[in-house]
């Protein structure tokens, strides 16, 4: 695609909108009692009712319905008094039914919005419905593809939250952060894990452009198959890019369905949605309408934790952060949770968000894990810092100390007394190692006396070497000055 010129594109707006399907972390799904655990044998999860045997019926989860009361609320939806499941009657071949239980004109949450970077964000609905089976596609023979399918009907029937924004997005980083955002809300509500690589989250975005200053929106494209943050912003730029071209060069943008090629980088046409879609809806006749009272919605909200949003100020506010670091620990709900338990046994705040998104950080993006995984626990952590701000270790030693506690755990005041790692804070021991290293250096030594400060840094290296990182830096530094000063 030729490259589109900041001149040409600032000619358009961008206009998004997201449809966000959560799975909900129920046990069973929606309608029958089979489980919903990932990653089981093909068809192992299956039953009658979520295969649409004939003569079997629906009975709705009471928890998926909690669930979805408990996230409308914190997406500041209105919760419907009076809700009712519809069938929507569409054929795939994993849709075992032939029309999928979801729901139409009486979701059970509207008129919503969140905030992100200070924007308001309204959200249109959020409705419950069951999720279709996958297709296995099997008996690849070089390059010619699968030569055939099969159905795994395991996610049949599993519990689906959609979330439904306004076209109201207005750049491809703005739909990464609002579906981070969103990402981060289901996962501390315990209502949804998340985890877009299983497809336990997934998006839809709906992209179109429009001159600067025009009010209709353009026609849209709808881009599927993104199992990631940054696919998700990658589709949207380079759709935009493609929309941009057509218009520029005089050709018409084609509602239709795309996918999104990750190894390509590029969106491919899947179908064309020139005409409405015709889904036939009419009310789910084998479940009764469903009321929803004041006082269940009031119980509900009261089981709500401290969202993202209020852990962010507070975070700001009460402990100083920058919002730059209050962000990056929000938006690892397990790293937030370990910082929280962290603070509570009155540790140093600044000196702790230094250690957990410092080296400990590093650790984990090296092994692929989270906090919650490893061995370290809050009070160990909290156990290191306090033993630094006594002086009775390094950060040197620290850094190491941390290595083994991440991997083994176990008790860090037995671990420096058992391996020796105490600060050495004896001026004598440490004279002595400075002038051995001064001995030992002549020609750094009159270098640094003739004009080269910067060889101070040098010496100090060579101490904590020979020490092990044990000695005491600030004795280190005074007694190396003591040393070195002209006679």
């Amino acid at each position: 695609m030729p490259e589109i010129t900041q001149e040409i594109r600032d000619k358009y707006e961008t206009v998004i909108g997201l449809e966000v399907h959560a799975q909900l972390k129920t046990k069973s799904k929606i309608f029958c009692n089979s489980a919903t655990e990932f990653g089981q044998e093909h068809n192992s999860q299956v039953c009658p009712v979520c295969l649409g045997y004939p003569g079997v019926l629906p009975v709705l989860n009471k928890k998926v319905l909690e669930y979805a009361i408990l996230t409308g609320l914190a997406l500041n939806c209105e919760i419907a008094r009076h809700s009712k499941f519809d069938r929507k009657q569409y054929f795939y071949p994993d849709l075992p039914k032939n029309y999928q239980i979801s729901q139409y004109d009486m979701p059970v949450c509207k008129n919503g919005h969140i905030y992100i970077n200070g924007k308001k964000i309204r959200i249109n609905r959020a409705h419950l419905e069951e999720d279709a089976g996958k297709l296995v596609h099997a008996g690849a023979t070089g390059l010619a593809g699968s030569t055939y399918s099969l159905v795994d009907y395991n996610r049949t029937g599993v519990p689906l939250l959609e979330i439904v924004s306004e076209p109201e997005i207005s750049s491809p980083e703005e739909a990464r952060i609002y579906m981070e955002e969103l990402r981060n809300i289901v996962r501390y509500l315990g209502v949804c894990d998340g985890n877009l690589e299983e497809g336990s989250l997934r998006c839809d975005a709906n992209v179109s452009i429009r001159p600067l200053g025009q009010i209709e929106l353009g026609t849209k494209a709808e881009i599927k198959n993104m199992n990631s943050f940054k696919a998700l912003q990658r589709a949207i730029e380079y759709e935009v890019e493609r929309q941009i071209e057509l218009v520029e060069h005089g050709e018409r943008v084609v509602q239709e369905t795309r996918l999104w090629k990750e190894d390509e980088g590029i969106t491919i046409s899947m179908r064309s949605k020139e005409e409405a879609h015709d889904y036939r809806y009419f009310p789910e006749p084998d479940l009764v309408p469903m009321e929803i009272s004041a006082e269940w919605v009031h119980r509900i909200r009261e089981t709500m934790p401290e969202l993202p949003a209020e852990k962010r100020q507070r975070y700001i506010s009460e402990l100083g952060l920058s919002e730059y670091d209050a962000d990056i620990l929000v938006n690892s709900m397990e790293m937030a949770f370990f910082f929280d338990s962290v603070i509570e046994l009155k540790t140093n705040v600044k000196t702790a968000v230094n250690w957990l998104m410092g080296d400990i950080t590093a650790y984990l993006k090296e092994n692929k894990t989270t906090i919650d995984k490893t061995e370290l626990t809050p009070e160990s952590l909290a156990e290191m810092l306090n033993l630094i701000d006594k002086g009775i270790i390094s950060n040197a030693i620290a850094k190491k100390i941390v290595i083994q506690v991440l991997e083994n755990g176990g008790n860090v005041e037995e671990m420096v007394e058992k391996q020796g790692l105490s600060v050495i804070s004896d001026e004598s021991s440490i004279k002595d190692t400075i002038k051995k290293i001064l001995e030992s250096n002549p020609e750094q030594v009159e270098r640094y006396k003739s004009g080269k400060p910067q060889l101070f840094g040098f010496f100090v290296g060579q101490v904590m070497k020979e020490t092990g990182g044990r000695a005491n830096p600030e004795t280190v530094n005074r007694l190396l000055k003591e040393e070195l000063a002209p006679c």
